[in-house]
């Protein structure tokens, strides 16, 4: 008979990911318009899946060195200065990882001692408080609200500081409310934490998926590129959810210590993923082009009819996600999510699962075809006309 659990409290402590329940529940019923899933409806272009074939047949079966191929680094750091005018070492400043959530993960553990605050922007990708709480962290939220278009603001970053924080984690264009930070706004930030000599971690998975004004990475802000750590990957821009492979640029004290723990945990990414992502790095950005330019289409679509039926929703000017209120029902997020998947069999996911400010609010994925997407705003018309108390 075991007496006491052998689990640890750390992550026994831990909730569950809402994302996931839903899309357990959605997976049981036939029939369901899907958007739930942040995940590209597209298939990775056959230039990359040729690519990653081409290396098994030729042998490529090995470990890699730890910090990824030198090839591919040296593209990453030749797209960083392209795309966002950025310079990083391919030698020591860049890391190949396991997707954009162990570049995350290695690099809480790098920088935090136990008991350091990581300010963490609300409402936030679900595992982000979690990874902070992992590393030995304590993350601070801060609330973003809709009347600000979910944007943070410098005050609002201000009096979040605390003698004990170390970090700042930024998504942008954020996970789930789309929202991005323009260049103004974020130099207004990067004053904050250059004052009380802060680090940033800047989730830029979305970079490329930017709509409206160009995207600007924080660590291209003056003064910000040796505080800052840039987490992105290959899973959003190029459809390559499947093959985890991310990676995370810094400067160099702080590359170098993350490499240390990817060693241990991890010692290298996927070998034939590493080979396919170069390739979609020299000839794949017209594949991202194609891609942004659908999203975008979708994006103006979804926005302008969840508004006509009653939802309203600010325009994101980034990733894949509508972020609507559900006010008008006086129901509760999860309410609302529940209901309209069991009555109308759409599925979405409610606004409180990325933090308390989500709360009155769904996220809905347009990363599906037009075809769903018009099924879904026909089902969730119904529904609103039934519980719409305006």
């Amino acid at each position: 008979m075991i007496k006491t659990s052998y689990v640890s409290r750390t992550v026994s402590e831990l909730k569950p990911s809402g994302i996931r329940r839903f899309f357990d529940l959605a997976a049981n019923l036939e029939g369901v318009v899907s958007l739930g899933v942040g995940e590209p409806d597209f298939v990775t272009s056959w230039g990359v899946r040729e690519a990653a074939i081409n290396s098994l047949e030729e042998g490529y079966t090995s470990y890699t060195a730890n910090a990824g191929l030198m090839e591919l680094r040296q593209e990453i750091s030749g797209y960083m200065k392209k795309q966002f005018a950025v310079s990083y070492d391919p030698q020591n400043q860049i890391i190949v990882t396991v997707g954009a959530s162990q570049a995350l993960d290695i690099a809480l553990r790098t920088v935090l001692n136990p008991g350091e605050e990581v300010i963490v922007v609300e409402p936030c990708f679900v595992a982000y408080a979690p990874l902070v709480t992992m590393a030995g962290g304590v993350p601070v939220t801060v609330q973003t609200s809709k009347e600000n278009d979910f944007k943070l603001m410098p005050e609002q970053l201000e009096a979040a500081i605390t003698p004990r924080t170390k970090a700042v984690l930024i998504c942008s264009p954020n996970n789930p409310t789309g929202t991005q930070l323009g260049k103004s706004e974020l130099a207004a930030l990067a004053e904050i934490v250059q004052k009380h000599d802060l680090l940033v971690l800047s989730d830029e998975i979305y970079a490329e998926l930017a709509y409206d004004e160009k995207y600007t990475s924080f660590a291209a802000i003056d003064g910000m590129l040796e505080r800052t750590i840039v987490i992105n990957g290959f899973s959003k821009a190029f459809a390559m959810t499947g093959w985890r492979l991310g990676f995370v640029c810094a400067p160099t004290e702080i590359s170098e210590a993350m490499l240390k723990v990817h060693q241990y945990a991890m010692m290298c990414a996927p070998t034939m993923a590493q080979h396919a992502a170069l390739e979609a790095l020299k000839n794949g950005m017209q594949d991202v082009e194609d891609m942004r330019r659908s999203y975008r289409g979708r994006r103006n679509y979804i926005v302008k009819s969840l508004n006509e039926i009653g939802l309203d929703c600010h325009n994101p000017g980034g990733a894949f996600y509508a972020f609507p209120s559900i006010e008008k029902t006086g129901m509760t997020s999860m309410e609302f999510a529940e209901k309209l998947l069991t009555e109308e069999l759409v599925a979405v996911v409610p606004g409180d699962v990325f933090g308390e400010s989500g709360e009155g609010h769904i996220r809905c994925s347009y990363a599906s075809s037009m075809e769903q997407l018009q099924e879904a705003i026909k089902r969730m018309e119904r529904f609103m006309k039934k519980y719409s108390r305006y």
